[in-house]
């Protein structure tokens, strides 16, 4: 259903989201692949054997586990990914034999009705989905309240998801949630390849994703050639109407968000921080902005900006790097570009995040991939393998042979 209707779905993630449509069809494709992967977990979904022989006590038994659906899900959902995130979000549960109550963001409800019309013309049965659009504080209040519902996946903010966590302690509560995602560059990177994925991976959707690129940490000797080949890449991306098909970045999801991040850019001003390109509204949208020599304890540094705002300080070695990027209470994804093995398996070691990509942006995401963060960006681990897991309940069988 989504395959068939793919330019509908992508062009209502457009309209209501205000993501350009080149991304939003990227979106609807990643939807389909985050199903297709669903779908293979429920064929396989299985326990395991357990070696009863293995002690005295056990001989003479045959003994299982059986994976059983937790009972009723309840899914609260983000804006920036308003078809995917709720993709992930539905389909696992579906697959684990889960019905499932979902709270859209109230910003972005349209797309997730959209999939509930289309899970409906696959066959699913009633009962199965009930999509319940509103007041956040009102729904997911009876989300995290009632004892119905057995297990809650978030995606959002930090302060609700882990309020969730604290008022539902009975409840498997299932947070993915903030980072403040850093990117390191040695000296020996590859400076052109690092520049392109950094330009396209900080500003993508105007920075509004848990993984935009927002802290760059570039060793001193090459930091002024890095952010020679920065600057200008990021003053070509095309700013305007999402939906133009050559539009790389459009607004941000509302007023109240454009005024604190500019308001944050303003601070950084203020701090002494240098704004190399950007930092102003253009048309009613914020131009992309690299700001540098952004002090540790400024916002645009050490809290999520969720727009499009990255940046780039010199360090003087992979140690400041790392110090540096894991100064944060985040953990999401991290990234490093690097010619050398050592160094990337260093970071890959040493940096506290859940996921970390060695000459790759770290807003890289592939559907099946096990995606989640540690410290304050949450507590579990979301594509369909993993998240199928989390939805049951795992019971013990022991026969006496």
């Amino acid at each position: 259903m989504l395959a068939r209707r793919h330019d509908e779905v992508a062009r209502q993630i457009c309209d209501e989201a205000g993501k350009p449509m080149k991304a939003a069809r990227v979106e609807a494709k990643r939807a389909m692949s985050t199903y297709t992967f669903a779908a293979v977990e429920a064929r396989k979904l299985a326990g395991e054997m357990v070696p009863m022989d293995a002690a005295q006590a056990g001989e003479g038994k045959l003994a299982f586990t059986l994976r059983k659906p937790i009972g009723i899900v309840g899914a609260i959902s983000p804006f920036n990914f308003p078809l995917n995130l709720v993709a992930h979000k539905l389909a696992p549960a579906l697959a684990a034999g889960c019905a499932v109550v979902l709270k859209p963001a109230s910003q972005t409800p349209l797309s997730a009705l959209l999939l509930a019309e289309l899970e409906e013309e696959a066959g699913l049965p009633p009962g199965w989905l009930s999509v319940v659009a509103g007041s956040s504080s009102e729904i997911g209040d009876v989300l995290v309240e009632d004892e119905r519902v057995k297990a809650i996946t978030f995606t959002g903010s930090g302060a609700v998801g882990w309020g969730i966590k604290e008022r539902a302690p009975k409840k498997k509560v299932n947070l993915e949630l903030g980072n403040a995602t850093p990117v390191i560059v040695t000296a020996d990177a590859d400076l052109d390849a690092a520049a392109a994925a950094l330009a396209a991976n900080s500003f993508s959707f105007a920075g509004q994703s848990c993984i935009s690129v927002q802290r760059i940490y570039v060793e001193r000797p090459v930091y002024d050639k890095l952010v020679e080949r920065l600057v200008p890449l990021v003053e070509a991306l095309e700013v305007g109407d999402p939906a133009d098909e050559e539009t790389d970045v459009g607004p941000v999801i509302d007023e109240d968000a454009k005024q604190r991040i500019l308001e944050w850019i303003e601070e950084a001003r203020s701090g002494g921080a240098d704004v190399l390109t950007g930092g102003e509204e253009q048309d009613g949208l914020i131009r992309p902005t690299v700001i540098a020599n952004a002090e540790p304890e400024l916002k645009v540094s050490c809290e999520e900006v969720f727009g499009p705002v990255v940046t780039v300080n010199a360090v003087d070695s992979l140690d400041d790097a790392i110090a540096l990027a894991n100064g944060t209470r985040y953990g999401l994804q991290a990234g490093i570009f690097t010619s050398s093995l050592e160094s990337a398996l260093r970071a890959a070691r040493e940096l506290d995040f859940g996921g970390v990509t060695v000459n790759e942006a770290p807003t890289f995401r592939t559907d099946q991939m096990p995606y989640g963060g540690v410290k304050d960006s949450g507590n579990t681990r979301e594509g369909p393998h993993y998240a199928v897991r989390e939805f049951t309940e795992e019971h013990l069988v022991v026969i006496g042979l």
